[in-house]
């Protein structure tokens, strides 16, 4: 094996895997990245500085183990640091797709001051990918012996996966109600295949069930199954049912079919796409439209690639703030422009009114105060989402936020763990508990109360 070059991060630059061209990729939802070959990867792990206190490690939510893999990494030990990957992320392959490493590990790179921070993200992604390729997961991921308890987790997006993978790893049997007719939640439905292959989240499905995770998908909690069947069933419960009411920013109108929430829109799309078999998804296709989007995070830059992809005559990025100032990925922006998006900033929608052939939308320039009025044939709001609890929850008195975010308390015996809620042995976690965020933000909030529930059943 090699040895390692301290030096290295002069030797070589920061270099992500060339794109797949822009008037190509725009054409369809594959991911729009090739793949590295190995020796690239090696060399691109080997600029990392190992530094004594990593900063990349504690900057990432989940405190993977990032310098240790990366070490693996360039001495050619892929299956080890596959392993260590999923020692404390049960979606490596997952995370290193859809994170924003470039506000969150990648940017506390030691190397991003200057030199380029270690591509952490892609080489997350294709080892992840190689280990569930070659089967480096078949052999039994480490169990501690069968505890004879049983929880149910409600929902199987990011935080419900959290909770289930890190239960089932300590012999906890773990079953998953999910109402849709696949598991992964927004993963699966939220997010477009060009970020995100389904594929990818299905074949993780196989691994989370070969260590013993059952999941029952087209089963909805409230219809299908009581929750008072899954409290007398089961030992505890995890809610992670994530966050789905759009905000609307009180321009939302249900009699004007040209207004769009962005999550309807994009969960409609991967439906029609995939025929996944989603009850209630109403597909809208934009071709040949002129279509505005409002909003500048991660969800926006999903639906003005979606739309380009669909082949609409135009489409346009619409933001209240300046460029530097918007809360999505960089890399998303700029794949955006590459593929023909237009930007528009420091303009607010005011009002939103039915058209003839569209919509018409009146909008002030938040420095100058200056009001104008734009036409558009599809406005879509993605301006973000709030929990929604339904009805059999909060008719139990669970406790909420003014938000109607699910209200959190402290553990009794580990004041780091809050993922309780009022609800005797009832758990909550990722967009519930705490608002729309980050995929990762979810996976930690469901490991964390997956160690609540162990501490306070005292496992």
């Amino acid at each position: 094996m090699p040895d390692s070059n301290v030096m290295a991060f002069l030797e070589h630059g920061r270099q992500l895997p060339d794109k797949r061209e822009a008037e190509n990729r725009s054409q369809d939802f594959k991911d729009i990245y090739q793949k590295a070959e190995e020796a690239d990867l090696a060399e691109q792990a080997e600029r990392c500085l190992d530094c004594g206190n990593p900063y990349c490690q504690w900057k990432c939510p989940l405190h993977n183990h990032i310098p240790n893999w990366l070490d693996l990494v360039q001495r050619g030990k892929l299956k080890a640091a596959a392993r260590t990957m999923i020692n404390t992320n049960p979606l490596p392959e997952i995370c290193g797709r859809v994170c924003p490493q470039d506000r969150l590990c990648e940017m506390a790179c030691t190397l991003n001051t200057g030199f380029g921070a270690v591509t952490i993200g892609n080489i997350e992604k294709q080892i992840s990918d190689m280990a569930v390729k070659e089967g480096w997961y078949e052999a039994p991921i480490p169990i501690d012996a069968t505890s004879g308890m049983k929880v149910a987790v409600v929902g199987s997006g990011p935080a419900g996966i959290g909770c289930a993978d890190y239960l089932s790893r300590k012999g906890v049997g773990v079953t998953v109600f999910e109402k849709q007719p696949e598991i992964g939640g927004l993963l699966t439905f939220g997010i477009p295949g060009f970020k995100l292959e389904k594929d990818v989240v299905f074949k993780r499905q196989e691994v989370l069930e070969s260590q013993g995770i059952t999941f029952k998908t087209n089963t909805e909690v409230g219809k299908d199954i009581t929750f008072q069947q899954l409290q007398e069933e089961y030992d505890a419960v995890f809610l992670g049912m994530g966050a789905y009411q759009a905000v609307d920013g009180g321009l939302m109108d249900e009699s004007n079919p040209n207004i769009l929430a962005a999550l309807d829109y994009l969960i409609g799309v991967t439906n029609h796409n995939l025929d996944l078999g989603v009850a209630d998804s109403e597909y809208h296709d934009l071709s040949g439209k002129h279509v505005k989007v409002f909003g500048g995070g991660d969800t926006a830059m999903d639906c003005v690639r979606t739309a380009i992809r669909q082949g609409a005559a135009s489409v346009e990025c619409v933001y209240r703030r300046t460029e530097e100032e918007m809360p999505g990925s960089k890399r998303e922006v700029q794949s955006a422009k590459e593929e023909g998006v237009q930007f528009t900033f420091y303009q607010q929608p005011t009002a939103i009114n039915k058209t003839d052939n569209g919509v018409s939308i009146d909008v002030e320039h938040r420095d100058t105060g200056d009001k104008q009025t734009i036409e558009a044939d599809i406005a879509i709001l993605a301006f973000g989402f709030r929990p929604n609890p339904p009805e059999w929850l909060t008719s139990l008195g669970i406790e909420l936020e003014s938000d109607n975010r699910i209200r959190t308390f402290v553990s009794e015996k580990d004041a780091e763990l809050n993922q309780a809620t009022s609800l005797a042995n009832i758990y909550v976690g990722g967009d519930m508990s705490r608002g729309a965020d980050l995929v990762v933000t979810a996976i930690a909030d469901g490991r964390d109360a997956a160690k609540q529930i162990l501490s306070d059943l005292s496992y």
